[in-house]
């Protein structure tokens, strides 16, 4: 009786603390400092790595390893300005540099494509 007694309450405890967890959760988290630069009228109308056509006026950027739909809260941090940006391709493949913004939104944030500006990228979900 005793023995099953506590092996009913190691299941109950177990199957109770397990609870799936969330990918992103109601906390943003800072994920990055670095450098940004922005392309557009070359690629604009190319596919992306995503599949979606490069539109240079969207809300969107290039990073390397993020997934595709990730929203991220782009900040520079000379004038602190913040633009949403949303995941949908790949780069950039430049030295230093950490996100490739499209030309819409390095506009938001004062970044005038003639150099590479330090950000602060905060993931805010998918």
């Amino acid at each position: 009786m005793k023995i099953r007694t506590i092996l009913l309450a190691f299941i109950y405890i177990t199957l109770f603390s397990c609870s799936p967890s969330k990918r992103f959760g109601s906390r943003t988290e800072e994920i990055l400092i670095g450098y940004a630069t922005y392309y557009g009228p070359g690629f604009h109308g190319n596919k992306t790595a995503s599949g979606e056509v490069f539109d240079m006026y969207k809300m969107t950027c290039a990073h390397r390893t993020l997934s595709f739909g990730t929203i991220l809260l782009v900040t520079n941090i000379s004038n602190n300005k913040s633009v949403k940006v949303r995941v949908n391709d790949r780069g950039p493949f430049v030295k230093g540099v950490i996100i490739d913004l499209s030309m819409g939104a390095a506009k938001k944030i004062g970044l005038d494509g003639k150099e590479k500006v330090e950000i602060r990228i905060v993931l805010l979900g998918r």
